[in-house]
């Protein structure tokens, strides 16, 4: 029966029926209000979330679509579970293009991305959360998370002194003696996106709180070349709040 729902694979019923589901209720919302589904301005509304479930959810997402959607999925996952509209609005697939950080290119960190692009979606003054999350980032142990059924044992740490995803990785891989290619260094990672979701849900829920205070402060390179290379400096032509001296040598710019 060629044409019918006989002639349809499994995957595509289910789509279908999906798409009819989520149809349905588009229409029955614009009925309700008498005009079409709008997506609100920015910030959307922000409800305190459980650091440990998010940790769990993004580590789990990690597997699913690797460290960008991981971190991603599991703050605006929760968002979703609690909060509802507008959440349901956001296809959080949308992130798996980070993964390896930006399809293994190997630049920000793939869980960073994530958080920070959910970060986005609940603040108005992002920055100042991002600045803390990133330099946090650059300073901390990985890995402190470890979850409850991990998939693969690994205790190795490592501080990346970047937020860069190739020296983080490069630096831990060094640390623990694991390949790059191995179970333990994506189970790493895995437990990496967990530990980054939940640092970036803790600096939401202060500042949603009215706990939370900007305390994240340069790398000494940083200020001791900005004096010359950062905008309005007698060089110039340089911007960024990094670690001048991964890449650089004094004076070499």
């Amino acid at each position: 029966m060629r044409g019918g729902i006989m002639g349809l694979s499994r995957r595509r019923f289910l789509s279908d029926v999906g798409m009819l589901t989520l149809g349905v209720a588009l229409g029955t919302f614009g009925r309700r209000s008498g005009a079409r589904v709008e997506v609100p301005k920015l910030p959307w509304p922000y409800k305190k979330l459980d650091p440990d479930a998010v940790a769990r959810r993004a580590y789990e997402g990690y597997y699913e679509g690797r460290c960008s959607y991981g971190a991603f999925e599991a703050i605006v996952g929760e968002l979703r579970d609690e909060v509802g509209y507008p959440y349901t609005l956001i296809p959080t697939g949308m992130m798996a293009y980070g993964r390896g950080e930006v399809a293994g290119w190997g630049d920000l960190c793939g869980a960073l991305n994530g958080a920070c692009a959910a970060v986005n979606l609940v603040v108005e003054d992002f920055t100042s959360i991002i600045d803390e999350l990133m330099a946090w980032y650059v300073r901390e142990a990985i890995l402190t998370y470890r979850p409850p059924n991990p998939r693969v044992e690994v205790e190795a740490t490592s501080v990346s002194g970047s937020t860069l995803c190739h020296v983080s990785v490069a630096r831990w891989c060094k640390a623990s003696g694991f390949e790059v290619d191995s179970p333990q260094r994506q189970e790493r990672c895995a437990r990496l996106t967990g530990q980054v979701a939940a640092e970036a849900v803790r600096l939401l829920n202060d500042y949603h709180e009215g706990r939370f205070g900007s305390g994240s402060v340069l790398p000494a390179s940083a200020s001791e070349c900005g004096r010359c290379h950062i905008e309005g400096g007698a060089v110039g032509n340089v911007k960024g709040k990094m670690d001048c001296f991964l890449c650089h040598r004094r004076h070499e710019m």
